[in-house]
């Protein structure tokens, strides 16, 4: 189970493949192929190639061309404390050209509460070296090297960007400036128990190519007005979505042919389908049609050097909740760099009279600012709650800090997506304890020498004993679930009598490895919750995990029954589709169990924490229905690469699984035909039709029979069926209101002539006649040469277009005819179909689709198929990168976003398990680092619901008493009747 989707409609050794493409002349794509070693990786260096394999769900994130930027930039992280090393496993994974790990300092008791790299063995060696070796089996692309020598000026000029952690406000500064001033890019972290800080300089003027990464859009134009406002009227299909400041640019405009190519026109707009370009007074007159597409604008931003920007500070808010509390963080670290300057230590965990010195510190800061930066008064609570916890280290604000910071450095690298302007600063200290009389000691909070002293020093010992105790139950072992038992082990959950269960039911690929870090190149193919619970093991061997094999939901409620459930303390979901995820909330709701959800959609994140008799649940609310295709437009009307690619998964599916199952069922299950004659509609007759078909008429018996049958199939549907379409709507065809058919939506096809010196025409039999041999069991081929051969002797009949054939133009159409079926041909067929006796005779293989293997035809037939029917319509090709995202339904991913998300997952975890009461004290997160852009809300509250007197919410129960005397289960009969006896008054509500 990989990265949850953010929204709840949306849904997861041998040589390996990469793929590129190019435009022939007939304006197609063709794929090309060549190899990585066989471990699918290879070693630490850099090729001018992406290795696609690895890097697919990232692709769709940043794009070929960021990629590339990214693979030549040589990044330095100093501090490799719990901070720094979560910043360098997100970038590592994210493939840079280069990471030097720099730390003078040796690893502490109370690094182990965070840093996951190092282990008790490792106590008084040098964090950078001992961090080396593990972090460079994270990524063999990426070589990462050690160093513990000083950071001079000229060691600096090695890098494109720096990362500071764990530094002096000094050295900072000191750094800051020569960065600056030699175009080095420079990014500042730092944790201090539940707050963050973040700083960015990028240099005077920094180019960002596209700055919130989403597609560009389009829309097909109704209407130009000729005057000086130039109105654009877009089809009332949907809203354009451009908003003023766009640029756009035109192709297709019939008329008003001024606009097609033309530079890119800002727009401003004038209401959900029109816009207003230019002058076009003076352009020709617009006659039809034409498409209007964004363009994606660089855009220049330009930062201020750490020592400017400390005085005249310009603050990203996190949380619009505490909008007065960056000003206030801002004095307050400052504060802390100088107590620590002074002490040569930090405050001692919830040490009073340390607090007080610290506020009056930040006094003298605040008082000697003359910019911007000073406040008018300092909140004294915040300060003294910054210095009590100063000393504290905590996995899950390492993870959410260093989410950020990863992601930063990517667009530093690259000019992908918004930077930060400049300050970030984050706090959780609504994770205290709720009471106002439960005050933490110095006592409670002291260092013990053990791993968990820096969670000690925020949140006191009786903490870590309830976090040991917990038992938990996460579903999923991807993205975000390797996070989460990382952060789990690290914080020391289930690290005594408690445990964690998790589940996961795949196994590991290769495209897994660019974020679900906690696996290896060796591991793929192995089961990823064992594999997982084996690797958290090695962070810290006291915590108890079982990894099990099972996919969650009715099929699996006898290992998952009501002991399994009454047993946990909680549940993480980690989940890939909506249907798990309600499920897994349907069972929270009934057993009581506080459930933490989150989801990842490439930049964007967020988390949602469901708490019995507190919130509502996820089910609760739900996103409206995806906008589905319509059946005629993918038929025979298509306007857009989604619909020919939608078309060829449907074509995939229909061509070698559905009717190939059929087939089979005919054969093996005695009540086929019963079920199949009781479908609705047309239905009966397409399954026997496909069925007739799968067994007699297309039935191979060898691969010349194969290319023979994908030769005939090519005829059919990119020459025949749009020579019918024609036929029927002539492509100068009027409606009844007199105006073009062919026109808005509806794009005029024109019929494909095969040829073998097309390669892409070749590329669709190749896919097509290997993929029906594998369904039929039978060996296939590559051997171009022997395909054009054959292909030569095929002869394909004769196509005269038939008068008569009625061809639906709208679903409702569509919808009216399929309500009849003719039963004198299904008599027929059922006559002509072979005996069931025969079953030994044939072999029949459904296939499966899987996107990911570029071995098995799979894409390569989706890429030829969309592509052909593309060239058919005159719609703009697609390459194979962008065919498997949208014919694959991939969700793009990061690891940067599954950090982040997943360390406000755990920051909701240390709530629960204290037992968090009050509403507010909960949060619930979005972000969207592209923009960037944070929000949180506290939950919404449990909806209350009246029957009588008495209100009740979807957490309470009727408990019946009195009913069974024998211990049976109580009737349906009794229930009702107990309700119609019983007084509201009396009920019990548990």
């Amino acid at each position: 189970m990989s990265s949850s989707p953010l929204s709840k409609k949306r849904r997861v050794s041998g040589s390996e493949t990469k793929t590129g493409s190019h435009c022939s002349s007939s304006n197609s794509v063709r794929t090309e192929l060549s190899h990585t070693p066989a471990n699918g990786m290879a070693k630490n260096g850099n090729d001018a190639e992406i290795d696609e394999g690895l890097y697919s769900r990232q692709l769709y994130v940043l794009g070929h061309d960021a990629m590339k930027r990214m693979q030549s930039s040589n990044v330095l992280i100093s501090g490799l404390r719990g901070l720094g090393v979560e910043i360098a496993k997100n970038i590592i994974l994210g493939g840079v050209k280069s990471v030097t790990l720099h730390d003078q300092g040796v690893a502490e008791w109370k690094d182990l509460s965070s840093q996951f790299y190092l282990r008790e063995e490792d106590l008084g060696k040098n964090r950078a070296d001992v961090s080396q070796t593990r972090l460079a089996e994270l990524n063999s692309y990426v070589p990462v090297t050690s160093y513990t020598g000083v950071l001079t000026n000229e060691y600096l000029t090695k890098f494109q960007v720096v990362v500071l952690t764990n530094s002096s406000l000094d050295e900072q500064i000191s750094l800051g400036d020569f960065c600056h001033s030699n175009g080095i890019k420079l990014i500042v972290a730092d944790t201090r128990g539940l707050f963050g800080q973040l700083f960015c300089d990028f240099g005077e003027e920094m180019t960002v190519f596209d700055t919130n990464g989403e597609q560009p859009l389009s829309a097909m134009i109704s209407m130009i007005t000729k005057d000086s406002a130039g109105v654009v009227t877009c089809l009332d299909e949907a809203r354009h979505g451009f908003e003023s400041g766009d640029f756009v640019t035109f192709t297709e405009v019939q008329g008003m042919t001024e606009l097609n190519g033309c530079e890119p026109i800002e727009i401003k707009t004038l209401g959900p389908y029109t816009f207003s370009i230019c002058d076009t007074s003076s352009f020709s007159d617009y006659v039809r049609g034409g498409i209007v597409t964004q363009v994606k604008m660089p855009k220049k931003v330009a930062f201020k050097s750490l020592s400017s920007s400390m005085a005249e500070p310009e603050f990203l808010l996190t949380d619009f909740a505490k909008f007065d509390r960056p000003g206030q963080l801002h004095m307050g670290f400052q504060a802390l760099h100088a107590f620590e300057k002074k002490h040569s230590r930090l405050p001692k965990p919830w040490n009073q009279s340390d607090a007080d010195e610290l506020v009056a510190l930040a006094e003298e800061v605040n008082a000697a600012q003359t910019g911007s930066a000073k406040q008018e008064q300092l909140d004294q609570a915040i300060i003294k709650k910054l210095s009590c916890m100063a000393a504290g280290d905590l996995a899950p604000i390492n993870a959410f800090i260093g989410g950020l910071a990863a992601q930063e450095v990517m667009k530093a690298c690259t000019g992908k997506f918004m930077p930060i302007m400049q300050w970030l600063y984050f706090d959780a200290v609504e994770c205290l304890p709720e009471a106002e009389d439960a005050v933490l000691t110095e006592e409670e909070c002291a260092p013990r020498n053990c791993r968990y002293d820096g969670q000690i020093a925020v949140f006191g010992s009786k903490l870590q004993e309830l976090l040991a105790k917990q038992r938990y139950f996460l579903v999923g072992a991807g993205a975000i679930g390797c996070e989460l038992l990382k952060n789990f082990a690290m914080m020391g959950l289930a690290s005594g009598e408690g445990e964690v269960i998790v589940t996961d039911m795949d196994t590991i690929e290769k495209s897994n490895l660019n974020r679900q870090f906690l696996f290896r190149p060796w591991d793929v193919t192995k089961m990823k919750s064992e594999t997982a619970a084996a690797a958290v093991k090695l962070m810290n061997p006291s915590v108890r995990i079982t990894g099990h094999q099972n996919r969650v939901g009715p099929d699996t409620e006898k290992v998952y029954d009501d002991d399994f459930f009454e047993s946990l303390d909680g549940v993480t979901n980690a989940l890939d589709n909506v249907d798990a995820r309600m499920y897994m909330d349907r069972r929270c709701v009934y057993y009581r169990k506080p459930l933490l959800e989150s989801g990842t959609l490439g930049t964007k994140g967020n988390v949602q924490v469901v708490i019995p008799f507190l919130t509502e649940s996820y089910s609760s609310s739900q996103d409206p229905p995806e906008k589905s295709i319509p059946i005629c437009t993918l038929k025979n009307f298509p306007n857009a690469i989604e619909h020919t690619l939608q078309w060829a998964r449907d074509e995939f599916e229909g061509l070698f699984k559905q009717p190939v199952e059929n087939a089979l069922q005919y054969l093996t299950d005695p009540k086929f035909m019963e079920r199949t004659l009781k479908l609705p509609g047309a239905q009966p007759l397409e399954v026997v039709e496909a069925v007739y078909k799968s067994l007699v008429t297309d039935y191979p018996r060898s691969w010349e029979d194969c290319v023979a049958w994908a030769r005939n199939h090519f005829q059919c549907q990119y020459n025949n069926n749009i020579r019918q379409l024609l036929h029927n709507f002539p492509p100068d065809q009027l409606t009844s209101s007199g105006a073009p058919f062919w026109s808005g939506p509806k794009r005029c096809p024109h019929p494909l002539e095969f040829s073998t010196n097309n390669d892409l025409h070749m590329d669709y039999i190749m896919a097509a006649a290997n993929l029906l041999a594998q369904s039929y069991g039978l060996p296939g081929s590559t051997e171009r040469s022997v395909l054009t051969k054959l292909l030569q002797d095929i002869k394909v009949p004769e196509f005269i277009p038939k008068s008569g054939v009625k061809i639906h133009v709208s679903d409702q159409e569509l919808q009216s005819a399929n309500a009849s079926i003719d039963d004198s041909r299904l008599e027929e067929l059922k006559t002509l179909l072979p005996s069931t006796e025969a079953t030994s005779q044939y072999k029949l293989c459904p296939i499966e689709f899987e996107k990911d293997d570029d071995t098995n035809f799979h894409m390569d037939f989706i890429v030829a198929a969309s592509n052909l029917r593309a060239e058919n319509y005159d719609i703009p090709p697609a390459d194979r990168h962008k065919s498997k995202l949208i014919a694959g339904k991939i969700i793009p991913a990061i690891a940067t976003t599954t950090a982040a998300v997943v360390g406000l997952v755990c920051l909701e975890l240390l709530k629960i398990v204290q037992g968090h009461k009050k509403l507010e004290s909960y949060k619930n997160g979005f972000m969207n680092l592209a923009l960037p852009f944070f929000g949180f809300s506290e939950p919404i509250a449990a909806p209350k619901h009246k029957y009588y007197e008495i209100d009740w919410t979807l957490w309470d129960r009727f408990e019946v008493k009195g009913i069974q005397s024998s211990g049976e289960e109580m009737t349906l009969r009794q229930f009702l009747d107990y309700f119609k006896k019983t007084p509201a008054y009396s009920w019990v509500m548990k």
